[in-house]
């Protein structure tokens, strides 16, 4: 099939190269020229194992990219993959999305081709129908429905996986509100579909655009509970790592997601459990559990500073902190925990040297004035304390650099270093 993908974004460019090695003749659509040329060049924005391969093997192919929203006109169907940033109150900002669906509705207008209009984006529950379709109408001079259709496709693309995520999926959602929708959505992913076999869940598209906050959702309140629990665990000299073993052979609650720590953060968790509460009070319910959930995470990163204060003198003391990124694999450092940390340990005087193997640049837009080291090595040397954020393969690799600290302190929020002799270690939740 023909499809576009307009915003070439973290999703769009994924989607898009994903479509492209599935068979599919994919134009991307962006009205940054810069990001069209490097995409031409088969080049990535972004920094995502196994994206750089599918461009090269596919741009110039069966993947282009250019800012002409009149490229749609060629295409059976449209992926909208533009972003949806949170308000202050936690609410999304659809105008992103509504000003391109009314740029999709423009391209098509006057075409006798039908069309297949697919969100990709995550969008509260109605956003589609009250914002969306009747961008996608004013744009086209004509009503959804008859020679347009309009369906909703949820991503649950992880960041440092997300090729994977997408070639080899748990689930695939087709949101449709009509036959012909649902079956347009079934071709594109036929290949995806043969290919991996995943289950394929069939959805109204309210059901689908609350599938994905329901997910995101339920992952983050499950990170949050075995961080409370592995905040009382600590309180009794326990191991949360040896209690979340057993719980996890409960079929019930399962292993994955149950290695506490400092917490969540990243472009989704925060976002879609923000935007969820604010929808959830705008139709007039309380989330209590969700508020918990993001009060247990957020008070994360000060429970590690305050095992820290326990063994150093923070004011003057010059403190390392490994890993900056939200998650390995990722340069990505928004909603990271290093953040809160790192302000942290500057409110209380401390000095900090930070390290991380690929986000020193991305986190430099945020404290541009404190020392970025170029090795764990060297953030370690002569350091105060150690703050472990990200648990990147790296770092449980080291052994002899805690000898060059001046004093060697490690608070570990991963459970990644190895606890030695002549290393006092400390673990947030064991």
């Amino acid at each position: 099939m023909n499809i576009a993908v307009v915003g070439s974004g973290y999703v769009g460019t994924t989607i898009a190269a994903c479509f492209a090695d599935l068979g599919h003749r994919v134009t991307a659509i962006d009205i940054d020229e810069g990001i069209v040329e490097r995409l031409n060049r088969g080049e990535a924005s972004i920094h995502e194992p196994g994206l750089d391969d599918l461009l090269e093997a596919h741009a110039g192919d069966r993947l282009r990219a250019t800012t002409d929203y009149g490229a749609i006109r060629d295409c059976e169907a449209t992926f909208l993959a533009l972003p949806t940033p949170s308000r202050e109150d936690g609410s999304i900002d659809a105008s992103i999305i509504e000003a391109g669906a009314r740029s999709v509705g423009e391209a098509l207008a006057g075409e006798e081709g039908d069309h297949l209009v697919v969100v990709k984006s995550t969008v509260v529950p109605s956003t589609t129908e009250g914002t969306l379709i009747p961008a996608i109408e004013a744009g086209a001079g004509e009503a959804v429905g008859e020679r347009i259709r309009v369906g909703m496709n949820p991503e649950f693309l992880r960041e440092g996986s997300a090729v994977t995520d997408f070639l080899e999926p748990d689930k695939v959602v087709l949101g449709a509100d009509d036959d012909w929708g649902r079956e347009r959505l079934f071709e594109v992913f036929a290949p995806l579909i043969e290919r991996a076999e995943p289950a394929v869940v069939e959805a109204t598209v309210r059901e689908a655009e609350m599938i994905k906050y329901a997910n995101n959702a339920f992952l983050a309140t499950k990170i949050s509970l075995i961080n409370e629990l592995g905040n009382i665990c600590k309180e009794f000299g326990i191991d949360a790592y040896r209690v979340a073993d057993a719980i996890g052979l409960d079929d019930r609650i399962g292993e994955q997601f149950l290695r506490s720590g400092v917490g969540w953060g990243g472009s989704c968790f925060p976002k879609d459990v923000d935007a969820l509460r604010a929808a959830a009070r705008e139709a007039g319910y309380e989330p209590e559990l969700l508020d918990a959930t993001v009060a247990v995470n957020d008070r994360q990163p000060e429970r590690m500073l305050a095992l820290l204060a326990e063994h150093a003198d923070l004011p003057g003391a010059r403190i390392a902190v490994l890993g900056l990124a939200f998650k390995p694999g990722t340069d990505d450092v928004r909603n990271s925990r290093a953040i809160p940390a790192i302000e942290g340990l500057t409110e209380r005087g401390a000095e900090v040297v930070a390290y991380d193997p690929v986000a020193h640049e991305t986190m430099r837009e945020h404290f541009p004035d404190i020392e970025y080291a170029a090795s764990a090595a060297a953030a370690l040397s002569g350091a105060d304390g150690a703050l472990v954020m990200t648990d990147w393969d790296e770092f449980a690799a080291l052994d002899d650099e805690f000898e060059d600290m001046a004093t060697p302190v490690v608070i570990d929020g991963r459970r990644v270093v190895e606890h030695r002799e002549g290393l006092v270690y400390e673990g947030l939740t064991w």
